[in-house]
C-alpha cells in the first residue's frame, strides 16, 4: 500500500504544491492484485488494478472515484524490458526500458511522449534511487522515511504529476522483480 507520509492533501494532480512522500510495501502485488494509494489518515487516492487473465502484464491507476489516470502495459516481442505508460484515451504519456548496460549502478529510462526524458539510477532491487530530468530531481525512492521493514518510500519533488511518479514507480518495481 501507498501512503502520503506528511498528512495533507494529495489530489493526486500535478504539483499540488508540496513534497510528497507516498509509502510502499515491497513484494505488494501481483498482477490480478490490487491494492491502494492513500494518505496517512486512510483517505484512498489511486487503485492499482492488476488485470488478471492478460496476454500481457497490465496495471490500471484509477483515482478514488474509479476514473482512470494511466494505464500500464507490458510491451511485446522486444529485446530489453519495456512497459508503456497511457492515458485513459489510450495516448502513450511514457516508455519504460532497462538499460541495457549499466557497469556501477541499475539504470531504467523514461522516455516522455510529450518531449523529455528522465533516468532512475540507483540500486533499483533494494529500492534506494533517484529519478532525475533535464531540470533536476523527479523523486527519491528508499527506506530512510520509514522504519518497518519491507518498506520504502516515494518522494514527489513539487510540480510534478504525481500519479505519473507513482505510474513510473510501480513500473520500475514491476520490472525489477519480475517474479511478482
Amino acid at each position: 500500500m501507498l501512503r502520503d507520509r506528511r498528512g495533507g492533501g494529495l489530489g493526486g494532480g500535478r504539483g499540488g504544491g508540496a513534497e510528497t512522500v507516498y509509502q510502499m510495501r515491497q513484494q505488494m502485488f501481483a498482477i490480478g492484485d490490487d491494492f491502494w494509494v492513500e494518505t496517512n489518515d486512510g483517505r484512498r487516492v489511486f487503485k492499482v488494478d492488476g488485470k488478471a487473465l492478460r496476454i500481457r502484464k497490465t496495471l490500471m491507476l484509477e483515482d478514488a472515484s474509479g476514473q482512470p489516470r494511466y494505464a500500464i502495459r507490458e510491451k511485446l516481442v522486444t529485446i530489453r524490458d519495456v512497459m508503456g505508460i497511457e492515458d485513459p484515451s489510450g495516448n502513450a504519456v511514457a516508455t519504460v526500458k532497462k538499460a541495457l548496460i549499466s557497469p556501477l549502478r541499475e539504470r531504467y529510462d523514461v522516455e516522455l511522449a510529450a518531449g523529455g526524458q528522465w533516468q532512475a539510477q540507483g540500486n533499483i532491487v533494494d529500492h534506494e534511487y533517484r529519478i532525475s530530468g533535464p531540470a533536476g530531481e523527479i523523486a527519491e525512492v528508499g527506506k530512510k522515511w520509514f522504519r518497518v521493514r519491507d518498506t520504502y518510500g516515494i518522494h514527489v519533488q513539487p510540480g510534478n504529476d504525481d500519479a505519473l511518479v507513482v505510474a513510473v514507480a510501480v513500473v520500475i518495481d514491476s520490472m525489477s522483480h519480475g517474479t511478482r
